[in-house]
């Protein structure tokens, strides 16, 4: 059969309505902070099942975009409801236990060797990286770039050309990873304590117990609401 006439992919109903969602927030012009209508309002204006709106508002949620405030509505954190594809969300659903569990590999033995092998070099960048993170939290972001380039340092100051090799190979898949959890509500600072904690291992020769800090580090990454969220069919 030729693969033009494949069965249709049909529209989600929860998918309709992110796109009233999107369409009410722009139009409405409203602001991060500010509150959407309740479900069971939404699900009389649109139309639809409040199971159809609950999911709607876990895709938002799971994306970052709204924080749902348990007993107190759900609320805007950014200025726009600019959702990623459902399908995309999917996909990287499936790939990203593959990505962590490299990330536990790689970046556990990376520690360790920088504990090794660390300069005062070494040593001051992955200071410069975490002062760039304070800054960045500080400033209501969630550092990504501090996180990024802590991360880079300590896979330096390890002085392996093939595991560094091996990182660059998965930058991509890593960087997804580091949004995805840097997104998650707290996560910045429990991230930047964690940081601190591979830093002090590092700085003292500790190779076991950076190891151990950095494992640690990366189970918290992997804790994500993504992985927890079922896409379901057509609710």
């Amino acid at each position: 059969m030729s693969d033009a006439l494949r069965p249709m992919a049909r529209p989600r109903l929860y998918e309709q309505v992110l796109d009233r969602l999107r369409h009410h927030v722009a139009e409405g012009g409203l602001r991060a902070g500010d509150r959407l209508p309740p479900e069971r309002e939404l699900a009389g204006r649109l139309g639809v099942s409040r199971a159809s709106v609950k999911q709607a508002i876990v895709v938002l949620e799971v994306q970052g975009l709204v924080e749902v405030r348990h007993g107190g509505g759900t609320y805007l954190v950014r200025d726009s409801l600019d959702a990623e594809p459902v399908e995309q969300l999917v996909e990287r659903k499936r790939r990203l236990p593959d990505v962590l569990e490299a990330r536990e590999a790689l970046e556990t033995k990376l520690a360790e060797l920088a504990a090794e092998r660390r300069t005062p070099e070494d040593l001051a960048a992955m200071r410069a990286a975490l002062d760039h993170m304070t800054a960045e939290i500080e400033a209501g972001e969630p550092g990504v770039e501090g996180d990024r380039l802590f991360h880079a340092a300590v896979t330096a100051a390890a002085h392996s050309a093939l595991l560094a090799e091996f990182m660059r190979s998965i930058a991509e898949q890593i960087t997804e990873s580091r949004n995805e959890s840097l997104r998650q509500p707290g996560r910045p600072q429990r991230s930047l304590t964690q940081h601190r904690a591979i830093l002090v291992a590092i700085e003292e020769r500790r190779g076991k117990a950076a190891a151990t800090a950095m494992r640690r580090h990366v189970r918290t990454v992997a804790k994500v609401r993504l992985l927890d969220w079922n896409p379901g069919d057509d609710v």
